[in-house]
């Protein structure tokens, strides 16, 4: 009997020296967390890793280029954005300077042609016409005639047609046709310009790598995150608060976090207070919670940003 109350006497200092160590480490409503503002970085292209120019833990400046992508296909899309665009422009010249005095010269030739066809034409017609009045050739004969009579006016007139618009220039219209096929050029060699810089990953905010995702010779598609990471400059305090204590809290109220291991203290305000969604409410028992409490979340920026160079993510601080 005596040796099972010494026993329990045992276990029951245990249980007090336990609770009395970790007394400084219960969970509380005044501990929280240091966090940063998450951030990733993907790719635009499809593409084979080629080089890789960090390391995971490793802090970036915005532009500091990350990685480096073999897309081979960009070299070829070049090659065909340039031969559009030099054809485009071959044909905006010619619309500008009109006919040259060659082609002048073959439409001068082919209207001659045409004007001694069609003086062939009206003589031949007349003698048909002469001889169908006097009944020695069939009616077919003369309409024969007739038509080529027509057909060799039509050439003459279309030729003229011609020349007149070669002697008066080029039309407004052909010359903004050509205008716009200039353009669609420049713009279709623009996007691959543009693709051909989507070769070089740049860090687009100051930031702390954290994961990288793919290795060299791995192929990067269009929207895959290559790089995961924190902005070094969005360090702030979440601490999350029962329902019975949010009342002491407001937003723009300024508080002061603590290290508890260094026992640094960093001036900060309140810049936000939300409620956490239902799956957070606590409901069941807990020694700093009630039952059913909803659960908000304190979000606090630091007066001085500079004095939190020292603060890792993730890492405990307190409410003082």
């Amino acid at each position: 009997m005596h040796k099972i109350q010494k026993t329990v006497l045992a276990a029951s200092l245990a249980t007090i020296l336990v609770s009395c160590g970790n007394k400084d480490n219960r969970v509380t409503d005044l501990q929280g967390k240091v966090k940063f503002e998450t951030i990733s970085v993907t790719s635009k292209v499809t593409g084979r890793i080629a080089e890789l120019y960090v390391v995971e833990g490793q802090k970036v400046k915005t532009g500091d280029t990350l990685a480096f992508l073999d897309v081979p296909e960009v070299g070829a899309k070049l090659l065909q954005a340039d031969g559009a665009l030099q054809a485009a422009q071959a044909q905006l010249e010619m619309a500008y300077n009109g006919a040259t005095s060659d082609q002048v010269g073959q439409i001068d030739g082919q209207l001659e042609a045409a004007k001694a066809q069609l003086s062939f034409a009206e003589e031949s017609f007349q003698r048909v016409g002469n001889m169908f009045k006097d009944s020695l050739i069939p009616a077919q004969k003369y309409d024969e005639a007739k038509m080529k009579l027509n057909m060799a006016k039509a050439q003459v007139s279309a030729l003229q047609a011609k020349k007149k618009e070669v002697a008066g220039g080029t039309r407004k219209e052909l010359i903004e046709q050509a205008k716009g096929q200039v353009s669609r050029a420049r713009g279709a060699r623009s996007e691959v310009t543009i693709a051909a810089d989507e070769k070089y990953i740049l860090a687009p905010a100051d930031m702390s790598i954290e994961t990288i995702t793919l290795h060299k010779g791995e192929l990067a598609t269009p929207g895959y995150t290559l790089f995961n990471g924190y902005q070094t400059n969005t360090l702030y305090f979440r601490f999350t608060v029962s329902e019975s204590k949010i009342n002491a809290y407001k937003t723009g109220q300024d508080l002061v976090v603590v290290n508890p291991y260094t026992k640094q203290e960093v001036a900060a305000k309140v810049i936000a207070i939300k409620q956490l969604a239902r799956y957070a409410d606590v409901s069941t028992t807990s020694p700093t919670y009630g039952l059913t409490e909803a659960i908000y979340e304190l979000k606090l920026l630091p007066l001085k940003p500079e004095s939190t160079d020292n603060l890792y993510i993730n890492s405990t601080v307190l409410l003082k």
